[in-house]
């Protein structure tokens, strides 16, 4: 695994917020260490990591799979919701013989954590310190996809694929508070922390605004993208700035790996919506994130590949750097206080009795 070996005096201050981090960015990203999550078997989603408490989150097939922010070292595991084994939802009526979680969020003002459990239609809550279940809040809509907490609401947002519609329920009381209907399927959703959640509708390749005060879904905008689908979604919340990945690729590369026009991050004002600028990334992206601290946005790309960007003067951003990764590899999650890079992966097909599920960690 390679990185291009340069970055930007820009990122080289931003980093340097962090002791020892200035010298580490002179090298770029590049792989620290490859952690095997055994058993392997079974397919994977999203990763989340809580930079307060310490922890990454990697969703793999029956069970949410934790790991130490700091040691890199697997120290738990959550399992989902058994439900039966005949069934299980997928996209477009894909079956799948795993219970499905999805994506995890987790609120560190209340020590609690909150799952996306696909199949199940309901969202677990544990302790962010032990990892232990608290309860099981019942969804009101099906294949919970994205899962946000918002701090000024202390309301959680569930996004129901299947369902195009929002499930919001207090944290504490495992309360169901009301459903949002969306009219499209929802994917990937970020809160600002002020009172407004945002949500990719993937099949109308727009952007919904929530009132997260009131649960009313308000404005729409376009979300850029020259085809759907708006799958990626991460925010600048100090900027006011939505990060909306296109994947043209629709979970699968149709074209070789490389640039192309449709291939895109789209920069949104997260205040009215307007377009902010546009940015190159790799094919077939499922996840984006942001770095508080270093003001730099991640795109995991399916082809292999994860894009680097900065803001480099007022509304001009760019590439800082490309980073190779794996084929298939395109989810991951920024620790903002080391700003590693975790990305889970594992093999195309089975080989044997395990996919060889992995998680590569990326660093500078």
């Amino acid at each position: 695994m390679r990185a291009l070996v340069f970055l930007r005096t820009a990122i080289l201050a931003a980093a340097a917020a962090t002791a020892g981090s200035a010298a580490a960015a002179a090298q770029g990203y590049h792989l620290l260490q490859k952690v095997q999550v055994t058993p392997g078997d079974g397919i994977f989603d999203y990763a989340a990591a809580d930079a307060v408490n310490r922890k990454v989150y990697f969703s793999h097939g029956d069970e949410l799979v934790v790991l130490d922010a700091d040691s890199n070292a697997v120290i738990g595991k959550l399992p989902a919701p058994d439900v039966g084994s005949t069934y299980g939802i997928g996209i477009d009526g894909r079956t799948t013989p795993y219970q499905g979680i999805h994506h995890v969020a987790f609120a560190p003002d209340l020590g609690l954590g909150f799952t996306a459990n696909g199949r199940a239609k309901s969202s677990t809550i544990f302790d962010l310190k032990t990892l232990q279940k608290i309860g099981e809040v019942k969804l009101t809509g099906a294949d919970p996809n994205a899962v946000v907490y918002d701090a000024a609401t202390k309301r959680v947002f569930t996004f129901n694929e299947l369902g195009d519609n929002a499930t919001v329920f207090d944290p504490v009381t495992a309360k169901v508070l009301g459903t949002i209907e969306l009219g499209a399927h929802p994917a990937f959703a970020a809160s600002d922390d002020k009172g407004h959640v945002f949500v990719n509708l993937i099949n109308k390749n727009l952007v919904q605004r929530i009132d997260a005060r009131t649960l009313m879904a308000d404005q729409q905008w376009a979300a850029g993208c020259m085809e759907p689908h708006n799958e990626t979604m991460a925010i600048d919340k100090q900027r006011g700035r939505l990060f909306v990945g296109c994947r043209p690729d629709a979970r699968r590369l149709l074209n070789p790996p490389g640039p192309r026009p449709e291939r895109i991050m789209v920069i949104l004002d997260s205040n009215d919506g307007h377009r902010v600028a546009t940015v190159p990334i790799g094919g077939n992206p499922d996840e984006a994130d942001f770095d508080p601290v270093a003001g730099l946005a991640f795109s995991a790309n399916g082809e292999g590949t994860v894009t680097v960007i900065k803001q480099e003067a007022g509304d001009k951003y760019g590439v800082l750097e490309t980073v190779t990764t794996e084929p298939g590899a395109a989810r991951l999650a920024v620790d903002w206080k080391t700003h590693k890079i975790f990305v889970p992966n594992n093999d195309p097909s089975p080989s044997g009795p395990a996919r060889n599920f992995r998680i590569l960690v990326l660093g500078m």
